[in-house]
Formats: C-alpha cells, structure tokens, sequence
C-alpha cells in the first residue's frame, strides 16, 4: 500500500476516535452559567428542562470504546501499511498465482503464523481430512448409497461445479453436459466419473467448412440429424452418409460415439451445443473445443471421491 494511503486511513481512523475524545470532553463541561441540577429556564407543557450530566456508566462505556478502537489499531492492521505488533494477517497479500498462493498456505500452517485463513483451513483439515479418508477407501458406487456422503458430495458440487453445470447439474447448452440425463462423453462409472474430475477433460471437435464447402456441410447436417430420428431431406441425407466416413473416425460408422475419445453419440438427440439444424451446421463449420478443468490440486483425491459420488448418484 502506497503512503499516500496509508496516512490518508491513518488520518481518518484515528481522527474519528480523537474527534470522539473531545467530543465527549466538550459535553461534559458545563458551559451553562447554570449550577447542575438547577432548572436551565425552559418549559413545556409542565416539563421543566435541567441541567443534568449525561449518566456516567454511559460517559465509561464511552472512554472504554476510545481505548479499545485505539488499541485495536495498534495490534491489528488498521493503519494503512502498518501490521499491527501482533502480526496477524486475514490471508496472504500479494499473491499472484494458485500455486504461489498453495504454497504459502502450507508454510504459515507449519510455522504457525498467525493468518486467519491459514488458521481456518488447518482446523478444517484437522476435523474434516479423517472423514474424507474414510470415504475415500469405500468405492463410489457403494457410497452413493450413503446419504449422508452424497449430501456432503452435493454441497462440494454447489461450491465448485454449479458455476457450470447448474445447481441442479442439469447443465446447459455451450459445452455444460446435464449430470443428471445417464449420457456420458467419457464414461458414467464411479472410476471415470472420478477420473474426469481429477484430469480435467479437453475436447476438440475440428471444423469440416474448408475440407466439405457449405454443400458438403448441409448434407452431412442432414445425415447427423437423421441418426436421431430427425426428420431431414433424404436426398441430401444420403449424400451426407458418404461424407459422413470421416467424421465415423471418432463417432464411429453407427454414430454411436466413442467414449475413450469423448466422441459424443449422434443417435440420441442429445447435443451439447443445440441440436438444431443451425447449431449443428456452426459446430461442423467452426469446429468445437470444450474445456472441462482439472480438480486434482484444487479438492484433492478424496475430496473428489465424494463429488463423483454425488454426481454418479445424480444418474443411479
């Protein structure tokens, strides 16, 4: 923090409490000319006004609260740049990456310091850690069958997957697969539900306008829509069929999809990213390229043993 700042907080927290002081030092003077507890003259509807000093508990209370704020400032950091002379800190300033930030977490809880966060997460992995070992070594699709680690998977889920998939993890359309449908990219069991969280997942769809032209584009549409029963023209359908061998690389000759590639099945009128003809048309034209982000450093195997818990339940 520049100087600047630190002298403009600094003159505006311990102004406030020097203003307090006398503040408090004018109305205890007695500036009257009016002896206290004699009638200060005024008079309204028989109520007579006295000169009477404010109750002292309330005058104690008052000083006491000075001292405190005053003390505070100088123990904690209140002042700009100064720390305070008990050094303790809400988390770690300046931080510019995950990793840096990791690592200076794990070096205030092995010394001890006195950073608030630092603090929290130690007492949390204390309490916490034990319990997702446990669950940890209890494969996945039996643990779905333990409430009370689903719930604790689900609250994991609403904290870290639900920007993207929803709070109720039904997704949504640009690349957020619903968690709840059974339809899976790379597989639904335990194992690669878990396997997922942990790598992370990239998949990249190339676009097909340069190597089919808009024509070849339209009637390879026309052949993709109509593996799912869709209702197409069957000539450009059927010529689509013919073009359809390069894309059968990946999606396999039936459209079924490819899981080990993440290849997703043509022939359930599921689509990631829309499945109308128009949407259809821009991903075979621009190609798609979805990130599903890794987990591992941020949760943590065991944690993400739980998460997958949840989410295999979500389809079981």
């Amino acid at each position: 923090m520049s100087m600047f700042w630190t002298i403009w907080i600094s003159v505006i927290s311990l102004g406030t409490i020097i203003g307090c002081y006398f503040l408090l030092r004018w109305t205890l003077a007695n500036k009257t000319g009016v002896k206290e507890g004699d009638e200060m003259g005024h008079e309204f509807d028989g109520i007579v006004e006295l000169n009477n000093q404010v109750p002292r508990w309330w005058t104690i209370l008052f000083w006491i609260t000075m001292v405190w704020g005053f003390a505070y400032l100088l123990a904690y950091p209140g002042l700009g740049a100064y720390k305070g002379f008990l050094g303790w800190e809400s988390s770690n300033q300046g931080i510019l990456s995950l990793a840096e930030s990791e690592e200076e977490l794990r070096k205030d809880i092995e010394e001890g310091a006195w950073n608030e966060y630092a603090l929290e997460v130690k007492l949390a992995e204390e309490k916490f850690d034990p319990i997702f070992e446990a669950y940890a070594k209890i494969p996945i699709e039996e643990l779905a069958k333990d409430d009370e680690a689903v719930q604790v998977g689900k609250r994991l889920f609403l904290q870290n997957c639900a920007q993207c998939h929803g709070s109720d993890a039904r997704g949504q359309r640009g690349g957020f697969p619903n968690l709840t449908d059974n339809d899976w990219l790379y597989g639904g069991t335990g194992e690669k539900i878990k396997e997922t969280l942990i790598n992370g997942r990239q998949g990249l769809m190339p676009g097909w306008l340069d190597s089919f032209g808009e024509q070849g584009i339209s009637e390879v549409v026309a052949y993709a829509l109509s593996l799912s029963g869709r209702d197409v023209d069957a000539n450009l359908a059927s010529a689509g069929k013919a073009r359809f061998a390069a894309c059968a690389a990946c999606h396999g000759v039936d459209g079924k999809g490819n899981q080990a590639l993440g290849a997703p099945n043509l022939t359930d009128n599921i689509w990631l990213y829309g499945g109308t003809e128009r949407a259809v048309t821009e991903t075979l034209n621009y190609g798609r390229n979805g990130v599903m982000p890794a987990f591992k450093d941020t949760l943590g195997e065991d944690k993400i043993h739980v998460v997958a818990t949840y989410v295999y339940s979500l389809s079981n």
